[in-house]
């Protein structure tokens, strides 16, 4: 069994015309083609403008929860500090007089 390879017949060169009318079909599809990735990151912006907007609408409570809370644990905090007069921190060398002694 043998494999024969068939040659198509030879084309014909494109013509003038042919050529201008390729390059003026590229030029158009790649125009066309920055056109929709312009349109398609301006969506994706907006999408995501309108995204981070809406979650930062959803947290603002929960930020303000969180400042409250966090400005209520400092008062404690320093109360808790203020009236903890019974710790002295160092040391204290007591001098005892001898007729204090009985």
């Amino acid at each position: 069994m043998q494999i024969r390879f068939v040659m198509p017949p030879p084309a014909n060169p494109p013509s003038l015309l042919r050529k201008i009318v390729g390059v003026v079909v590229t030029i158009a599809v790649a125009v066309v083609a920055l056109m929709f990735s312009a349109v398609f990151f301006a969506v994706i912006a907006v999408v995501g403008l309108i995204a981070w907007a809406y979650i930062w609408w959803k947290m603002r409570g929960v930020h303000k929860q969180m400042r409250a809370f966090s400005e209520q644990s400092q008062s404690v905090m320093r109360e808790q500090r203020a009236s903890n007069d019974e710790v002295f921190e160092g040391e204290v060398i007591r001098v005892v007089d001898p007729k204090e002694v009985k």
